[in-house]
């Protein structure tokens, strides 16, 4: 068509166009050209296409982005190993990782073993086994954000980021090579690998309430839970029990107006197997103190000091396995206390169906559960719990621990506090890294 033999009396970009046809076709070859031009600087500044419509995001998004987490870029990480509660921690510092690269973090498989040099005999297990999926992120909202393998669409290939180790890789490298990671030409990757140590050996870079954060998400599936509220329910049925005849004896009170009462327990994480004494002695040596080890004398002694503790009441004892056919360990006591071990209960057969990652599972919910938790303020396990119990009390609107009648109170039975019994034990929230609560340093505060 010739535009100008149409137009020929018009001017093209004048006002005086006297035909509207004529109109029509410049209003068009305007739209083409505008749409030529502007389209390619959009995607210069990283527009994505998604369903037919372009949408624009900023290189800068890490933290705090009203976008969320992007859900089209994923992190992978190696298997998580070792005890349940170094799976936890390196589940979290996987995530936030992750988050950190604006990336949704692959669910990594879990070890349902406890090898610590045999990786070859490691029992992979997927995170949906033992921790709720759905519920995860459903908690975690648009804070991190956890993918399947099957959310993958293979647009690009797949890039390995090699984590450094030794001495020379300071956190501040470890860091830089996350910044440098989570720009281009690094972050066009759909898949960045992370390859090499264990994420529990990485370096650590988040405060202690982003770990928080994490671990409030990680809800157990109904299989462990339940089996958790029957391991409860016998403690407290146990308690009862004793109260019940107790007070019909000395008072002359039925056992059924008793049962109308809750029976609270107090829960011992119980450290005394060789292997971890050898292990806390040379940290003791290592460190130059003598409040990480505690003998079994010492343990029962502080805890039938705790102030304020009512009597009669059930001790749940946590104990590694090597020790429930040592019976010392229930004698000796301070009277009004009822020490229990899992085959006192008669549920050690629910913990003898799964892998040791479940039975710990178990013990660490009837731990987390218990009235008045008490452990070592050098064991993982009990840090991560009264981690843990400490948010619980932070929600009630508590922020010191000092007081008697506080709900969800834990102690560290390794230094001594008030009365010769336990020292308050309230972690720190503050603090910027997760080193309070790990091996080697720890945070107790009243």
């Amino acid at each position: 068509m010739d535009l100008s033999a149409n137009c020929k009396h018009s001017k093209f970009f004048g006002r005086n166009l006297n035909s509207i046809a004529c109109k029509c076709v410049v209003l068009v070859v305007f739209a083409l050209v505008t749409r030529a031009v502007l389209v390619p600087r959009f995607s210069a500044f990283g527009g994505i296409e998604q369903q037919d419509l372009v949408f624009i995001h900023s290189r800068s998004l890490s933290f705090n982005s009203e976008f969320g987490i992007r859900n089209d870029k994923f992190l992978e990480v190696p298997q998580i190993v070792w005890g349940l509660n170094n799976q936890k921690i390196a589940f979290a510092r996987a995530c936030l990782t992750a988050r950190m690269l604006n990336r949704t973090l692959l669910m990594p498989s879990l070890s349902a073993s406890l090898f610590y040099k045999e990786i070859d005999l490691l029992q992979p297990i997927s995170f949906d086994k033992v921790f709720q999926f759905k519920k995860f992120n459903s908690l975690c909202k648009e804070f991190v954000r956890l993918g399947r393998y099957s959310d993958r669409l293979n647009r690009t290939g797949v890039f390995e980021l090699h984590k450094g180790s030794g001495r020379k890789w300071t956190i501040e490298r470890d860091l830089d090579q996350l910044r440098q990671h989570s720009k281009d030409p690094f972050d066009e990757y759909e898949v960045i690998r992370i390859v090499g140590k264990n994420p529990f050996l990485w370096h650590d870079h988040w405060p202690i309430k982003d770990y928080a954060r994490v671990f409030e998400c990680l809800v157990l599936v109904d299989e462990i839970a339940k089996e958790a509220d029957i391991v409860v329910s016998k403690i407290r049925e146990k308690g009862m029990e004793v109260r019940s005849k107790i007070e019909s004896v000395q008072n002359g009170i039925s056992s059924e107006s008793s049962s109308l009462q809750p029976v609270p327990y107090v829960a011992v994480h119980m450290r005394i197997e060789i292997d971890w004494m050898i292990h806390c002695k040379k940290l003791e040596q290592r460190l130059n103190i003598s409040q990480i080890c505690s003998s079994k004398g010492e343990i029962m002694e502080r805890v039938g000091n705790i102030m304020g503790l009512k009597t009669p009441t059930v001790v749940y004892l946590a104990v590694a396995d090597s020790l429930l056919d040592d019976s010392t360990i229930l004698n000796g006591w301070k009277e009004g206390l009822l020490p229990v071990e899992k085959k006192k209960l008669g549920v050690d057969g629910i913990y003898k169906k799964y892998p040791y990652l479940m039975q710990s599972a178990i013990d660490y919910e009837v731990c987390l559960r218990a009235d008045v938790f008490v452990g070592n303020s050098f064991s993982t396990f009990s840090s991560l719990i009264a981690l843990e119990r400490t948010q619980k009390m932070i929600k009630t609107g508590v922020t010191s621990s000092c007081r008697v009648d506080v709900r969800w109170p834990s102690y560290a039975y390794n230094i001594l506090g008030e009365s010769k019994g336990p020292h308050r034990w309230m972690t720190t929230m503050s603090d910027s890294s997760l080193q309070a609560i790990s091996y080697g340093s720890n945070d107790i505060s009243c």
